[in-house]
């Protein structure tokens, strides 16, 4: 089976990230094992963001077996995330 991870790009001073953390925990509660989410804060994991060209607040990426299946910037919601996953995952 694929290994598929949701990367969540955060910073602890921006207010959209804060508002994507119940959507992020609601999508974790239906994929459960299925799928690992990583959040990651961009002000203490500098080249980690870099490396993924990370230059705004959320951003939020699927990865499928080390490649980057799909990206978002912004809040992005839970259908939107669980439809995607659902084909990451296929």
């Amino acid at each position: 089976m694929s290994k598929v991870i949701l990367m969540d790009f955060y910073a602890e001073w921006c207010g959209p990230c804060k508002m994507q953390d119940p959507i992020n925990e609601e999508v974790k509660k239906k994929f459960g094992d299925k799928i690992e989410i990583k959040k990651i804060d961009v002000d203490s994991n500098f080249d980690l963001a870099s490396k993924y060209t990370v230059h705004a607040v959320p951003t939020l990426i699927i990865e499928k077996d080390g490649t980057v299946f799909k990206r978002y910037t912004g809040v992005t919601r839970a259908n939107v995330l669980e439809a995607d996953l659902n084909a990451a995952l296929k």
